[in-house]
């Protein structure tokens, strides 16, 4: 951590000429993100993050032994050569790393044992969908050309911001995008449950949908074809350490280029003078000043809670008045259930499976939102998630957040009950789809959207804040290019993170270097990055020491 003196904060003229003071509120992906990019530019940029570890939603918990790693299925920009890479290099987040890559996308199963595989490979893919239904060869082959369309195509646009994007990089964009303009107009406005509602095949019909592990609701093609073809270069793997892992390495990276993190520090207001940020109240009371204010954490608690609903304007309105209300406007929240296994899974098995559940099984998950649960094999995906000679499986299904806020609120004992009842749920589904497992499970442990909300402070428990392609997206997307991440009203201050660039590590992580570029632009000064040059390889230890979340868990033969 950095050695500055504490009045460096405390005072309102900081202390002499080391250049501008930039605070962030949050020290998820997007915050520290900001922070490195500052310290690259010159600038003396501190974090305030009220959970005791870095990375937000982009975390993971240990129980005996185990760990819990909570985000990253895949992440993009894994593989050299591309913008979300140079992004990575540049914050070390995969300095030292191997990386994981799968065959596969996700595999879907129905309730009589049929199975279909998205393979990333589109002639694989398509050799095995035509195995699958004969019947359904039209369109089979449409997805695939399109699925070998998309894998030629190198689209990522992650290191300037749209606002300062010179007219050399417009027209690297626009060579692009123009030879590709119809196939990406005509899978961006096809819904994927319209073209999944074409095949006959029954399992097709609802396999399709759950490509992403569970449907999304509302998602067109584009997104499906876009990850399937960067998984297929090697550019959408698992990063060693996986979601905490991520976190660490870029805290280190941050904290290597001087910055600092303050840890239980939860900010309670933003200091506002003559519609200027000026600084940040703790909920202690103490107070810290600055010339630039960034707020990468949930976007209603920055609007409404630090600023008390004062700068706002139609897009904010629209966004936090409006969509935050309306069903659907967010990605769903989750309920996560790790299982800790004595032995391995065995061979030949997909390291991620969605399940299409009978009534009789959806009836028994608490709060579901979709009839289906997924089953991950984390052990395949990282080394030192489980104790030797043991193995990690990782269940989740999309679960509504009012049902887990109401039951935790009125009654706590009913809530750790039905925490209970989807442990044991997991245990003997797990033993039905693999016999004998049941007897190996030494513990369940159960996060429900309250625990994430209580740990990250995503509205609602939203893991993605707002969902992708939808009204939200285009309003979002207009804060971060006309507005430059800025409130109406008030100078001195941005928004980083999800609420403004919207879901997915990379998009997070690019939110934060686009803040710094405008504040750079504002300064007049100009804009620099610089690689990590790390080359220590990564190792479990890293990871530090890890919480205990929520202190639950059901272990050994005890029932609920």
């Amino acid at each position: 951590m950095s050695g500055e003196p504490e009045d460096e904060w405390s005072s309102r003229d900081g202390a002499g000429d080391g250049g501008p003071r930039v605070i962030v509120i949050g020290a998820g992906v997007a915050g520290m993100s900001t922070g490195c990019y500052a310290q690259m530019n010159g600038m003396r940029s501190r974090i305030f993050e009220k959970h005791v570890l870095p990375g937000g939603c982009c975390t993971a918990w240990s129980r005996d032994g185990y760990i819990f790693d909570y985000c990253i299925e895949w992440l993009i920009g894994t593989a050299e050569g591309n913008e979300a890479h140079q992004v990575w290099r540049e914050l070390g987040a995969l300095d030292g790393k191997t990386i994981t890559n799968f065959e596969m996308f996700n595999r879907v199963v129905d309730e009589t044992g049929r199975s279909v595989t998205f393979y990333n490979d589109p002639d694989r893919l398509e050799r095995h969908l035509l195995d699958v239904s004969p019947a359904d060869a039209r369109l089979i082959r449409t997805f695939c050309r399109d699925l070998r369309r998309f894998v030629d195509i190198e689209l990522y646009p992650f290191l300037t911001a749209p606002a300062l994007r010179t007219v050399r990089e417009r027209a690297a964009l626009l060579r692009t995008v123009l030879p590709a303009f119809r196939l990406f107009w005509r899978t961006a406005s096809t819904p994927m449950h319209e073209f999944a509602d074409r095949f006959q095949d029954p399992l097709l019909r609802r396999a399709f949908r759950n490509i992403f592990f569970q449907d999304p609701e509302g998602f067109p093609l584009l997104p499906y074809l876009f990850n399937m073809a960067g998984a297929h270069h090697l550019n959408a793997g698992f990063p060693q350490g996986g979601s905490l892992g991520l976190a660490r390495s870029i805290e280190e990276r941050y904290t290597s280029l001087g910055g600092r993190i303050s840890y239980r520090a939860r900010v309670e207001r933003i200091l506002v003078e003559d519609g200027r940020a000026v600084g940040i109240e703790l909920r202690d009371g103490k107070r810290y000043y600055a010339d630039h204010v960034v707020s990468a954490c949930d976007g209603h608690t920055t609007i409404h809670g630090l600023l008390q609903g004062r700068f706002t304007g139609p897009r904010i309105d629209k966004l936090y008045d409006e969509l935050l209300h309306r069903p659907g406007a967010l990605f769903p929240a989750v309920v996560s259930a790790f299982v800790g296994v004595r032995g391995d899974l065995g061979p030949d098995r997909a390291h991620s499976t969605t399940y299409l559940l009978p009534p009789e099984d959806a009836a028994q998950l608490p709060g579901a939102l979709q009839s289906s649960v997924v089953v991950q094999l984390r052990s395949d995906y990282s080394d030192g998630f489980a104790p030797p000679g043991r193995s990690v499986i990782h269940c989740t299904y999309f679960s509504d957040f009012a049902y887990w806020k109401a039951l935790r609120a009125a009654d706590r004992k009913d809530y750790r009950a039905k925490k209970g009842q989807v442990a044991a749920f997991v245990r003997e589904f797990l033993e039905r789809r693999m016999p004998g497992v049941g007897e190996r499970i030494e513990l369940v442990d159960v996060a429900s959207p309250a625990t994430t909300r209580r740990y990250t402070g995503n509205h609602d428990g939203s893991i993605l804040a707002w969902k992708a392609f939808s009204e939200a997206d285009d309003i979002a997307a207009k804060l971060v290019g006309k507005d430059r991440m800025r409130l109406p009203g008030l100078s001195g201050f941005s928004m980083a993170g999800q609420w403004v660039g919207m879901g997915g590590l990379i998009r997070a992580a690019s939110t934060g270097r686009f803040v710094v570029q405008y504040l750079c632009d504002e300064l007049g000064r100009g804009f620099t990055a610089s690689e990590s040059r790390g080359t220590e390889p990564w190792h479990p230890g890293k990871l530090g020491r890890l919480p205990q979340l929520d202190k639950w868990s059901m272990r050994g033969d005890i029932r609920t």
